[in-house]
């Protein structure tokens, strides 16, 4: 029996499975990039004053990769952690997702690559581009793919590198955007610790968010793209919550897309339960698309701020104009 013969027999085995009643996380990892970028510096590129920044924007300071940082080893790095996190091994694993739009090449999609450096035995691997709500829409698909018994053990990874795909010196997106990974394992569990997930877009406002054919860089209309995340999400939000069959104040933390501090203290006074915690990673890592929900969930449960078994809003949003959100229950 030759490799690929032996490989197809492995994942037809796998796939051998039965539905299941819901999915959990099992465990998270992340990645951030070495190189800090400071406002300062930030600010000099872009001509403005570092403290417009902080004001503006609420970013401190932001991560930049490096050139052997790239998509896909910023990936296999937050993977890797994961793995470890839920005390598996790569050969466990059915299907790999990577989140992610700032792949270099549409081929080969990167979550091929991650597969091979993790040394995955036989997984399936397939790349979401669903910009900044990407992780949101890799992890639904991850549930979706457990409950049907497709797959007993799935790696959904967000990774990007957005300061490739933006101009240092236009101030709506140079100084916002930044690079980073994190992942999360999902596995089978009697009990859903996943909820449904409430997502959609807006296709009529796509344009807000693009990448400029002649330049290669993005641009985004800003003060718009606020007042739609600020006015049009809530009920995305209060769909995730009803769907958990919770209320808002039953959550112990949200955990929405790190855009922008000003964005995310609207949508949490939108919400209106003040009692929960909100994440504010994006003070300290910039805007890191896809990657920007499970680094700030990461970095949430690693402060302690969060414990096994509580209740948490994740919530994606951004180019497309894609949104989605879930409650799961922290690993």
């Amino acid at each position: 029996m030759d490799e690929i013969e032996e490989l197809a027999g492995v994942a037809i085995a796998a796939n051998g499975l039965s539905p299941r009643l819901g999915a959990r996380i099992a465990g998270l990892g992340a990645f951030r990039p070495t190189t800090v970028v400071s406002n300062e510096q930030a600010a000099a590129a872009a001509s403005v004053e570092a403290q417009w920044i902080e004001q503006r924007i609420g970013i401190r300071e932001r991560r930049y990769g490096t050139s052997t940082e790239t998509v896909v080893a910023m990936a296999v790095e937050a993977c890797v952690q994961a793995l470890t996190d839920a005390a598996t091994t790569p050969d466990d694993i059915d299907v790999v997702i990577l989140a992610t739009c700032s792949m270099p090449s549409p081929m080969p999609n990167g979550a091929a690559s991650v597969v091979s450096r993790l040394g995955c035995r036989a997984a399936a691997g397939f790349d979401v581009n669903a910009a900044c709500s990407g992780f949101s829409h890799g992890l639904a698909v991850a549930d979706a793919l457990i409950r049907a018994g497709t797959a007993r053990q799935v790696l959904v990874a967000a990774s990007e590198r957005m300061s490739d795909w933006v101009s240092p010196r236009d101030r709506n997106t140079g100084p916002i955007f930044a690079d980073g990974a994190a992942a999360a394992v999902i596995v089978p569990t009697d009990q859903p610790e996943i909820f449904p997930v409430a997502w959609g877009s807006d296709g009529h406002r796509a344009d807000l968010i693009t990448i400029r054919p002649d330049t290669g860089h993005m641009e985004m209309a800003g003060r718009k793209v606020f007042r739609w995340t600020t006015n049009a999400l809530l009920p995305a939000i209060k769909g995730a919550c009803a769907r958990a069959g919770m209320a808002p104040a039953d959550l112990k933390a949200f955990v929405p897309h790190q855009a922008n501090l000003r964005i995310i203290e609207g949508l949490a006074r939108t919400i209106g339960a003040p009692g929960i915690v909100t994440a504010t990673d994006v003070i300290v890592s910039g805007n890191t698309g896809a990657a920007s929900v499970p680094l700030a969930f990461h970095a949430l449960r690693r402060s302690g701020a969060l414990h096994s078994g509580d209740p948490v809003l994740l919530f994606g949003f951004g180019a497309g104009l894609a949104y989605a959100a879930q409650v799961v229950l922290c690993p």
